[in-house]
């Protein structure tokens, strides 16, 4: 797999943000700085948001490069803040590039994977409780709920169970412990395709970070920081996140679910905030897919903001 320098989708992103000389773009997930790199190398200016402080190492020597460095500029914080930290209508181009980065996969001490061992904690930022704090707390009923809705397990009220009689005994402190509990309980070897721990990791990671709301105040934020003729992009990387993407500008460009991007907007509500760069979603090319495979699940969605204001952040 290509290190963590190799941001998926890049080609179609760029095409999507049209960066160049004169313009602003918000980089909200800048993870090890690829997508930002590139923005810059275009003559763009980039704002870069990351809520993990080890980001900082990537962001440094880009700071550091006497080209890029003036036109740079990280913010330690939630991609949802860009509007107020930035002001209404004042960038000209947003990207996403959603979930977990590959360099917090490969660091075993941040607890993401259980392909290697260390401390259950799955934290993006340095605060907050961690997975290990929800498995060890959390009443069946919600752990249940958690893996369900965020993992789609739907073995989870088993797996649930099975966590509750162990950490009885003994509290889960380490990542490869979880995996081998969840994997008992689903009867799974370690050996097959996927590995029976997946979507429970992938539940975990979502609630410690509460990433799907995070994703919506998001989006909320960029279609308020997006100026006239902006651009919108998205990466996502599993069905959760692409639901709550593809919802969003289906409401924003005025269509109604299902619908084509050529029928007429639905009437009486607020005006079209967006309109589609592309209808539906495009994925990698197989080319990409074989030298990266992080980008098999990978979908992007474009929306260009109208003049319309934006519509009022939901309850």
């Amino acid at each position: 797999m290509n290190g963590p320098h190799t941001p998926v989708l890049m080609d179609e992103v760029l095409a999507v943000l049209e960066p160049g000389a004169g313009r602003r773009i918000v980089d909200g997930t800048f993870g090890a700085g690829g997508y930002t790199r590139a923005l810059l190398e275009t003559g763009a200016e980039v704002v870069a948001f990351d809520r993990d402080p080890t980001a900082r190492r990537f962001a440094d020597p880009i700071a550091a490069d006497p080209e890029l460095g003036p036109r740079f500029k990280l913010i330690e914080s939630r991609f949802s803040a860009m509007d107020e930290l930035l002001g209404e209508g004042s960038m000209d181009g947003v990207a996403l590039d959603l979930g977990v980065s590959s360099m917090q996969l490969d660091e075993a001490e941040r607890g993401f994977s259980f392909m290697r061992d260390g401390p259950l904690d799955m934290r993006m930022s340095a605060d907050g409780p961690t997975a290990a704090d929800l498995v060890n707390e959390l009443e069946k009923e919600e752990l249940a709920r958690i893996f369900f809705v965020y993992g789609e397990e739907r073995e989870s009220r088993r797996v649930a169970s099975f966590l509750i009689r162990r950490r009885a005994e003994k509290p889960f402190t380490h990542t490869l412990d979880l995996a081998e509990v969840v994997e008992r309980a689903l009867g799974g070897r370690r050996g097959a395709k996927t590995h029976p721990a997946t979507k429970v990791f992938q539940a975990l990671r979502i609630a410690v970070n509460e990433e799907l709301s995070e994703l919506e105040a998001g989006l909320e934020s960029a279609e308020r920081v997006l100026k006239a003729g902006g651009h919108l992009a998205v990466v996502t990387f599993h069905s959760l996140e692409d639901r709550i993407v593809k919802a969003f500008f289906t409401a924003r460009s005025g269509r109604t679910p299902g619908g084509s991007r050529h029928a007429p907007p639905v009437q009486g509500g607020p005006k079209p905030s967006f309109r589609m760069v592309f209808n539906g979603a495009r994925e990698p090319a197989e080319a990409e897919t074989a030298a990266n495979p992080r980008a098999r699940s990978a979908k992007l969605r474009a929306a260009t903001r109208t003049d319309a204001p934006a519509w009022k952040a939901a309850a």
